[in-house]
């Protein structure tokens, strides 16, 4: 590949995380022409193969493996398959509604294609997002970081850490740790109870012998040069106490990478970040689609890359002429959740990936009675017998939405009190 090289596939896949490359797989046996995938950083994988322990593959691949197996077995069959995949690669604008500017060790080449795939995934927000005061002393990472420090460049941290969340991607920062020889004296959530599952949250209490410490906050970070602590509030008693510490590792509290969308001039949804998309994974700009963490994040690795498998066949329906039918209707949700993926519905839509809408909550509401409502109506209602729970993804069946009447508008998705 040379400076100025002008790349013509079919369809350019951007970001080589578990949607990407499932995707990838998918589609370079069906389309016409070159399946592209370019990813920024120097492998392909995404998060999981710098997650090594196990729990990914379960949903698609009937496994339970570690990791960088399960991100292995990805690039493999995407490979294998006939895609190209090109790494170190960074998209830094667009040069048309389907064509992109990439910076390579090679030079600037630009990539026209027939079908952009945006699978560009989602990000911890770092500390100065999250408005945590005090000393910047070293010793304060996000998980992302902390995996990539442990387990790709073999690094060390500190012996003590505190672990803002209680997500299911907390206690992969906890097995991380203790991997690297630090323990978890602490993790801190606002909300009553840990985000995460019963069956992760009871046994890692155990095995790492953490405390959970609910309707907290961190106040303050201490140190100089490197972190000696942290000061935690309770949200309820307004009680501070200060915990000794010099490692903390901020979970949770995603944002989709969406630069690259905003850049675009997509719709994007103003709860989520993300791209507005359609229940086939159209973006508002045509034959630009988007999958994977950056529309729920964060969800499992498995999940996403379902939604990589979901969207090859309307990426190849798109190649052949098919368009969105309408004007499309607009999913809103109602407090307690706070965004839905997908956002919008076309008559013509294949089914979302696993029949599933996927949303957020910010309260846990046990057996949640769900309702559809339409110009102030109620067309659906469902009890489900899961939670929705802060700290993970909100499954509703999509067959719910059966009852839409395409002429009455926006349709709003909410929880009975």
């Amino acid at each position: 590949m040379t400076n100025g090289q002008v790349l013509t596939p079919a369809v350019l896949i951007i970001g080589a995380g578990p949607s990407g490359l499932r995707a990838a797989a998918e589609l370079a046996p069906k389309v016409k022409g070159e399946v592209l995938v370019l990813e920024r950083e120097s492998a392909a994988g995404g998060i999981p193969r710098h997650s090594d322990h196990p729990g990914y593959g379960i949903r698609d691949m009937g496994k339970f493996i570690s990791g960088p197996k399960y991100a292995k077995i990805l690039l493999d069959r995407a490979t294998a398959a006939g895609a190209r995949i090109e790494t170190n690669a960074m998209v830094t604008d667009w040069a048309g509604p389907r064509s992109v500017n990439v910076t390579m060790p090679a030079g600037r080449v630009r990539v026209d294609a027939d079908v952009v795939i945006l699978a560009t995934g989602a990000r911890e927000r770092p500390r100065p997002a999250r408005l945590i005061p005090g000393d910047r002393g070293q010793g304060t990472y996000t998980t992302g970081h902390l995996q990539n420090i442990v387990h790709l460049k073999h690094g060390k941290v500190g012996k003590r850490a505190v672990i803002v969340g209680a997500e299911l991607v907390s206690w992969s920062a906890a097995v991380t740790l203790q991997h690297a020889g630090c323990k978890t004296v602490l993790m801190t959530t606002e909300y009553p109870k840990p985000d995460a599952y019963s069956f992760f949250s009871g046994p890692g209490k155990i095995m790492f012998g953490t405390k959970v410490a609910t309707r907290t906050r961190i106040t303050n970070i201490f140190g100089k040069p490197n972190v000696q602590g942290v000061e935690i509030e309770n949200l309820d008693t307004k009680e501070r106490q200060v915990i000794e510490c010099d490692t903390v590792i901020l979970t949770g509290d995603w944002i989709p990478d969406n630069e690259l969308a905003r850049a675009a001039g997509l719709d994007i949804d103003t709860a989520s970040k993300a791209p507005v998309v359609d229940a086939s994974l159209r973006t508002s700009a045509p034959g630009v689609f988007a999958i994977g963490n950056m529309l729920h994040p964060v969800d499992t690795a498995d999940v996403a890359a379902l939604d990589g498998a979901a969207v090859a066949d309307n990426v190849v329906k798109y190649l052949a002429g098919e368009r969105a039918k309408g004007v499309g209707i607009r999913l809103t949700a109602e407090a307690p959740l706070r965004w839905i993926a997908p956002s919008m519905l076309h008559r013509n839509d294949s089914a979302p990936p696993r029949g599933r809408l996927l949303l957020w909550s910010d309260e846990y509401v046990p057996f949640p009675q769900v309702e559809f409502r339409q110009k102030g109506k109620v067309i659906a209602s469902k009890r489900l017998m899961w939670p929705a729970a802060p700290g993970r993804v909100f499954r509703v069946p999509s067959d719910m939405l059966r009852g839409i009447d395409w002429e009455a508008g926006p349709v709003s998705v909410g929880i009975a009190r």
